[in-house]
């Protein structure tokens, strides 16, 4: 193995020089892992410095990789919203074939003709079913991904949409999060406590570039770079020539390098408090002060590296830990992950979208708690990864629910935690962008990756952020949640008015000498109906409505169903009556006007259902449902006059009939605008 090299199988190390891992693709994490003999490297990582050689332990399948690959294999768990469409469509099943059943019986034992009844029947069935209801989910679905693809989301799994619409828990990293996931240097004080200069040119030499290094710069050396550059140190060094440097050793706890500057020879060491200290001379009262400094920024949540030195005398080709013993403290140097300026405003944004953020993060407690706190996110507790591994039934589901920070969390830690969430109902979103982040977004509702992440991640997710970030996936929750509005409206309409003059049809055919509609008018008026329907996905939502998350409520709908249908039906029969008393129609004219009045209300009665607002008139329809709407109404009146009426069994209606026609869907509009407020009060829901 040498610089470059991707390992091809899971290897056991035999042989490391300066042996430095990218396990990014793995773990997520882009600090590069030092390897010794003995120590394990996994397929798919590369080499960044160094050569060695490693005996195969794993091929395939059998690897750590192939082993997450493998479990993405199995079949997605059904999401949330695949539940509630499911559990939807059985209970719209029992209530057709009863209803269905229930007609042809009822008809048969009366006498009437069995083919007829039978035809009728069936069209009812036709009738009650939403045949659109695929139609209208793949569009708003569709809609959505072309929307959010504006905003840097590019939506793999059309049905991730509704699940970011029905998330209520979003699990996530912090860094590259709710940060820039670019460390920072913030301060470098000397041995008087004191913001230093001369520290900075110090941390600046022992950071050793590409051209002149062994090993690859790691992200401590590009924040020093980054900072110098900044305060002009960079050029006023003048040239350094480096003669040799050591990578981080996580043995030593530290890196070092020797250069040559402004003709002195120095060799540098920077690393853990502790463990560079060792190294130094006898502690004075001044070290003291650093000690102090140390013990504040790791309170603050700050990573500390000390740095020390010493001029060598002996130049030499090759250096080695033993040349780095009887130092001197230069310093401290503190660092910190930059928080991204839209964090505050994007978690804003997320609990106004009552979404329960939690952190899941591989760093200390200290860290998290620290940035999390300057991030503007309210901690409600803090769990470490072992709690988690310990953790098991009713504590663990207390442990996950209970808090938002959990920090030392391996990837199995984080997919227990998912699991356990959606074990308690709740709809989880987890933005992941490591291999081993692969099951745990395979597990949850809606699995969010980001560009730049691996190919098993990106593979696992169903959404994909072009940019990371809160405020692309509070985007992704808005039109996810828009989304199941609008399929809702079209599920509330099947179950209100069309259920209700389905109903009303079936008892009439029963009550009446003859059927109250037939088959194909039933058919037609069906047609007509879904073609007004077809622009749902496009209609806009109220904003009251996308600020919590919605999810599938068998029981909500049927309790909408028995509470408006009756209504629908009440307005049918005082039709009936009007038509057959009234008006005293015959065959022909009964069928033809309760056809018009029974497609008009079903279609306009869609301006009532589609807001909770009251009047509905407050809330403001998409152009396209409104002319979709008219268009079918006028289409309906110009067909009874049309050629083609009598294809259908349709007659000319008096004048007067249409006045009866406005003002009986204006007292039906009205009425059940009004009802809708009650229903509201009494069960505290609406779509």
């Amino acid at each position: 193995l040498s610089t470059g090299s991707v390992i091809p199988a899971d290897l056991s190390l035999v042989e490391a020089e300066n042996l430095e891992v990218n396990e990014s693709a793995l773990t997520g994490e882009s600090f590069p892992v030092t390897k010794q003999v003995g120590d394990m490297l996994y397929m798919g990582t590369n080499i960044e410095a160094g050569r060695g050689f490693g005996e195969v332990v794993q091929i395939g399948r059998a690897t750590k990789y192939g082993k997450i690959a493998k479990s993405l294999s199995f079949l997605k768990p059904e999401t949330s919203f695949q539940t509630g469409l499911r559990n939807f469509g059985n209970l719209l099943v029992k209530v057709i074939i009863i209803l269905t059943l229930g007609i042809f019986g009822a008809n048969f034992a009366l006498g009437k003709d069995w083919l007829t009844s039978l035809m009728f029947a069936l069209a009812i069935a036709v009738g009650l079913t939403p045949e659109l209801l695929p139609v209208v989910v793949t569009l708003s679905l569709s809609h959505g991904a072309g929307r959010l693809f504006k905003k840097h989301v590019v939506v793999k799994r059309l049905v991730s949409i509704e699940n970011l619409g029905n998330m209520d828990v979003l699990c996530t990293d912090k860094t590259g999060t709710l940060t820039e996931g670019k460390i920072d240097l913030i301060d470098y004080v000397d041995l008087t406590g004191q913001r230093s200069i001369e520290l900075l040119n110090y941390a600046y030499i022992s950071a050793p570039k590409v051209a002149h290094s062994k090993h690859f710069q790691n992200p401590i050396d590009r924040a020093i770079e980054a900072r110098a550059g900044k305060n002009g140190v960079a050029g006023a060094l003048g040239n350094i020539t480096y003669l040799d440097s050591e990578p981080f050793d996580y043995t030593k706890k530290a890196s070092f390098a020797v250069a040559n500057y402004q003709g002195q020879t120095w060799l540098l060491v920077k690393g853990v408090y502790e463990s560079v200290l060792n190294m130094c001379l006898g502690p004075t009262d001044k070290v003291s002060i650093l000690a102090k400094a140390q013990t504040r920024y790791t309170a603050q949540g700050h990573r500390t590296v000390l740095l020390a030195g010493k001029i060598v005398s002996q130049i030499k080709a090759n250096y080695s830990w033993q040349d780095a013993t009887g130092l001197q403290v230069l310093g401290l140097l503190a660092f910190s992950d930059v928080l991204k300026k839209d964090t505050k405003k994007a978690l804003d944004k997320l609990e106004k979208l009552n979404i329960d953020l939690k952190v899941l993060t591989g760093d200390n407690e200290t860290v998290s708690i620290k940035l999390c706190q300057e991030a503007g996110l309210s901690i409600k507790g803090v769990v470490l990864g072992s709690q988690i591994q310990q953790a098991q039934g009713k504590e663990l589901a207390k442990l996950v629910c209970a808090n938002n920070v959990f920090a030392r969390v391996t990837p199995e830690d984080k997919l227990k935690i998912i699991a356990a969430l959606k074990a308690q109902g709740h709809a989880v979103g987890f933005l992941g962008d490591g291999v081993n982040d692969a099951p745990a977004l395979h597990a949850a509702d809606v699995g969010i990756s980001v560009e730049g992440a691996s190919d098993v991640a990106k593979e696992a997710a169903g959404v994909v952020l072009m940019k990371k970030g809160l405020d692309v996936i509070a985007d992704g929750v808005m039109e996810g949640r828009t989304t199941f509005n609008n399929t809702v409206k079209y599920i509330l309409m099947g179950t209100s008015s069309n259920f209700g003059n389905m109903f009303s049809a079936s008892l009439a055919s029963v009550l009446l000498p003859f059927l109250p509609m037939t088959p194909v008018q039933i058919l037609l008026n069906n047609t007509l109906y879904d073609f007004s329907q077809i622009t749902i996905p496009s209609d806009q939502v109220d904003k009251e409505s996308l600020l919590k998350p919605r999810k599938w409520d068998i029981g909500f709908i049927r309790k909408y169903m028995t509470f408006f249908g009756p209504i629908s039906s009440l307005f049918d029969f005082i039709t009936f009556f009007v038509l057959y008393k009234v008006f005293a129609y015959g065959i022909g004219g009964f069928q033809t006007g309760w056809f018009l009045e029974s497609l008009t209300t079903q279609v306009l009665i869609i301006f009532v259902i589609r807001t909770a607002r009251t009047p509905f008139w407050r809330s403001k329809p998409a152009k396209a449902l409104v002319i979709s709407s008219i268009v079918v109404v006028l289409t309906a009146i110009v067909l009874i006059f049309s050629p083609f009426a009598h294809t259908f069994g349709f007659v000319p209606l008096r004048f007067d009939y249409f006045i009866f026609l406005a003002v009986i869907v204006a007292i039906y509009l009205a009425v059940t605008d009004v009802l809708k407020r009650f229903f509201i009060n009494r069960f505290q829901v609406w779509n």
